[in-house]
């Protein structure tokens, strides 16, 4: 999937949010729509946070 044919699709979403919802009810979209395209990115191997977490941990 292309960025072009993504950004259509999140935009198109967010469109439909707000035409029957309020701001509030777009913002939980977008949120949401963020949250599941970082989990995404990472179950696909594009991003590594294992440094990030056991460096977390090794401070406490």
């Amino acid at each position: 999937m292309n960025r072009a044919f993504l950004g259509t699709a999140v935009g198109l979403a967010l469109g439909f949010a707000l035409a029957f919802g309020s701001l509030g009810q777009m913002l939980i979209v977008a949120l949401f729509g963020g949250i599941g395209f970082a989990v995404a990115r990472v179950s696909a191997g594009e991003y590594d946070l294992r440094g990030y977490l056991l460096d977390r941990r090794s401070h406490r």
